[in-house]
């Protein structure tokens, strides 16, 4: 395949970005999108030229570090994270933009890099138990009803790519936030920090600067993993029902 590849550069934080054009040529069906990248960088250092930077580390779809917008979607024409998109989703002769999360709160670090430790601030603020729990218990020493537990693992699916919040239209991280919130709110473990747990994550996304969210619809369509739409109303109630609590106290 040969391609035109269109690619946001950016030195620092600070410098003004631009696309630049490069043309890569012998790209297989078969590579990875970020294999492309690595074939595009190999050419540009045989040359001299600074290669392009941008995040990975797993490539095997479960980190989340592959942020890119390819073609005005996060991660891609497929379901999925960039490092599991193949070069089969696209033709011979595409011409394709490549660009990093637009958002106030990931800011660019370089290239196609941005800065993703606002989502790490939110799970730091409440995301964890606190309760000693000694050794591993036995499997079934705390019965979880499995609806519930469903409910849990459905949300621990969430890799904290920022795909949802690239792909918001007022660049939210709701979705993000109610994943790790009824991830724990819905345990035994996670009861007793139940309420502070909302209410301190929930703080956080917002002193980040994230934008509010309108239910757009356009998180849950990107979430490589399918978090679902209603988590976001499940974080709501949460949130409610919190307030109300420590308001009677």
């Amino acid at each position: 395949m040969k391609l035109t590849l269109r690619v946001w550069r950016q030195r620092n934080a600070d410098a003004e970005g631009t696309m630049s054009t490069y043309q890569v040529d012998g790209i297989s069906t078969d590579m990875s999108f970020l294999e492309m990248l690595d074939t595009l960088n190999e050419e540009l250092i045989l040359k001299g030229e600074d290669p392009v930077a941008f995040d990975h580390d797993c490539r095997e779809g479960i980190c989340g570090a592959c942020s890119l917008v390819i073609n005005g979607d996060a991660h891609g024409p497929e379901r999925t994270t960039t490092c599991q998109l193949h070069m089969r989703s696209f033709e011979d002769g595409d011409t394709i933009d490549i660009e990093p999360w637009r958002a106030s709160a990931f800011p660019v670090v370089k290239d196609l890099v941005v800065d993703r430790s606002a989502l790490d601030r939110i799970i730091q603020a409440g995301g964890y138990i606190t309760a000693p729990t000694g050794a591993a218990p036995e499997a079934h020493a705390t019965a979880v009803p499995k609806p519930d537990a469903d409910f849990a693992f459905e949300h621990a699916e969430c890799i904290g790519c920022g795909a949802c919040v690239a792909a918001c239209p007022n660049g939210a991280a709701m979705l993000f936030t109610s994943a790790k919130v009824n991830h724990l709110n819905v345990l035994p473990q996670g009861a007793p920090e139940r309420e502070t747990r909302v209410l301190d994550m929930v703080a956080q996304m917002d002193e980040e600067g994230f934008g509010g969210c309108t239910l757009a619809g356009e998180c849950a369509t990107a979430c490589p993993k399918g978090i679902p739409l209603f988590s976001i109303t499940g974080m709501n109630k949460e949130w409610l029902r919190a307030t109300r609590k420590v308001a009677k106290r």
